[in-house]
């Protein structure tokens, strides 16, 4: 099922991520966060965007969360959006659910706009696939600009590719971006 996350599930969370950070190229952290540090994350987020899990069996196999693309008023209606599966579950739709359920709250929220920040290479790397590219091109995401060699990990430099997805019409005067709280309430969580 899928759900909000909670603060109690950031133990979990943490080493599902703590993986990435420290096997792959995927994230650009150096060092893992701690529980208490994925905790804080947790509340930060869900202060304004939603934050879910993919909860079976007691167990989380992933999650995704949407935050402020910019913290301008300006860009209320444009979100970055990150999402990692426990790497032994990866090829189940775990990801795909968790998007599709994020996008229908982004919808709610009145957000037009996901941003995702992919990590990237022009060479062969023991560290880094192309799976999350090919990831978001099925989920509908297109390549909108290129930071070359920005990150530098495991004695290589990769790139970051901004991928976009619009999910909603951009108009004059858009609806105000409604705060997750004020709508968590009202999500349908009758999810896969």
């Amino acid at each position: 099922m899928i759900r909000i996350a909670r603060e109690t599930d950031s133990a979990q969370l943490a080493a599902i991520y703590g993986w990435y950070v420290e096997n792959t190229a995927v994230s650009f952290e150096y060092e893992a966060p701690t529980a208490q540090e994925f905790a804080g994350r947790i509340r930060e987020i869900l202060q304004t965007h939603p934050f879910l899990v993919y909860e079976e069996d007691g167990q989380l196999l992933g999650y995704a969360y949407a935050h402020p693309l910019i913290r301008r008023k300006a860009c209320d209606w444009a979100v970055e959006v990150s999402i990692y599966i426990r790497r032994d579950v990866r090829g189940r739709g775990i990801g795909r659910a968790l998007y599709e359920a994020l996008e229908n709250i982004l919808q709610m929220q009145n957000i037009c706009t996901l941003e995702a920040c992919v990590a990237a290479c022009d060479r062969e790397s023991p560290y880094l696939t192309d799976s999350s590219i090919r990831f978001h091109t099925r989920m509908g995401y297109k390549t909108v600009g290129k930071m070359s060699d920005c990150g530098y990990k495991f004695g290589g430099w990769y790139h970051l590719l901004w991928m976009e997805k619009h999910i909603a019409e951009r108009c004059a005067e858009n609806k105000a971006m409604v705060p997750f709280p004020e709508i968590r309430d009202t999500v349908d969580w009758d999810c896969p």
